[in-house]
């Protein structure tokens, strides 16, 4: 059943989602080449700690129940989709890195994602970030005008075909509140079978965390033998950009934004 969130409950997650910008901000500050992931990680790690917030991520089983995930931050680069493991591997020019952050406060959870160029990017490579960003801030422009998630799905995956590239399938976004993974699935794409199982009305009070994944190449994927490591069957780039986003009386609060309220696919 999905939980609506209060006005003062949204103003409470808001803080969450406020340190996990802030958290990325320290993330961006070590995105560069000959930096590795596990410095990145350690970075992250540090501001979660000094501020007494709980890292998400760190610990949770892999599907396969045996392999926790060991990390604060999923650091996936190039044709890692999502779930990268941070460790020795150093960025390199032209690499693009997606850095997924989710942190407890106070009891209330945050989530958010953005996919960085590693120095000079390859124009084709820089198009695929902005077609990734860009179905995020489409998302956001589309859900006060839409009754439905399943209409903005449909329009998201309509935006990311145009451009030539492949919305990700099997992997999608999350009702988000007092734990990190909530009812509904926000998925980034279209199907009867969502519409008709697990379609939800977008009103006040729903908090999700909307987080479109598009591969460059075709949409196949697979898991690497860590257990945890997805990446794209062709080994094309892919792309990752998430927000926190709650419904309000007054339209769309994006609550991982910045404290002046812009960040990545923030108008």
């Amino acid at each position: 059943m999905q939980y609506l969130k209060t006005d003062k409950e949204i103003s409470l997650m808001r803080q969450a989602g406020l340190l996990v910008w802030q958290a990325h901000e320290i993330a961006a500050e070590h995105v560069k080449p000959g930096v590795t992931t596990a410095e990145i990680n350690a970075a992250v790690e540090q501001f979660i700690t000094e501020h007494k917030a709980t890292p998400l991520f760190k610990g949770v089983p892999s599907s396969n129940g045996k392999v926790p995930f060991p990390a604060v931050t999923c650091i996936s680069v190039n044709e890692q989709i999502v779930h990268g493991i941070p460790g020795s591997r150093a960025l390199r020019e032209g690499d693009i890195v997606s850095i997924d952050i989710g942190i407890k406060q106070h009891g209330w959870c945050g989530d958010a994602a953005v996919t960085r160029p590693v120095g000079k990017i390859a124009p084709k490579v820089q198009r695929l970030l902005d077609i990734t960003e860009g179905t995020l801030k489409l998302a956001i422009e589309l859900i006060p005008q839409s009754r439905l998630w399943s209409q903005v799905a449909r329009e998201l995956e309509e935006y990311v075909k145009s451009a030539k590239f492949s919305v990700v399938e099997g992997l999608v976004g999350h009702g988000v509140g007092r734990e990190m993974w909530e009812t509904p699935q926000v998925p980034n794409y279209y199907t009867k079978q969502y519409e008709q199982l697990a379609d939800f009305e977008l009103k006040p009070g729903v908090v999700i965390a909307v987080e479109p994944m598009v591969n460059m190449g075709a949409k196949r994927m697979r898991m690497l033998g860590d257990a945890w490591t997805i990446v794209t069957h062709d080994g094309l780039p892919s792309a990752h950009f998430e927000h926190t986003l709650a419904i309000t009386k007054k339209g769309v609060q994006v609550l991982t934004a910045g404290p002046d309220g812009k960040a990545w696919a923030t108008v």
